[in-house]
């Protein structure tokens, strides 16, 4: 799914997790027990806050559960916003 968005991406593995980077990191995600950590920074957070608002998240994080289906729609909203903000 990121890659579907963010073509020009590489990949890479920062604070122990996979990375998508352009021009600097885009996203990050990670699996843990009870749900899915995506990390597309504070600010991309700040700008989807209404959107995220049945999610638990924290500063620059938000989990998905994995007891619910993933919000395609949602994610490839972020990661495109993450590709305008790292190409303008």
């Amino acid at each position: 799914m990121i890659r579907e968005n963010a073509q020009e991406t590489t990949e890479t593995i920062n604070y122990g997790i996979p990375t998508f980077k352009l021009n600097g990191n885009l996203v990050h995600f990670a699996a843990y027990k009870n749900h899915i950590g995506f990390y597309p920074g504070t600010e991309a957070l700040v700008h989807f806050k209404e959107k995220i608002s049945g999610y638990k998240s924290a500063k620059g994080s938000v989990q998905f559960p994995l007891h619910q289906p993933l919000p395609h729609k949602l994610i490839a909203e972020i990661i495109r916003y993450r590709v305008a903000q790292q190409t303008s």
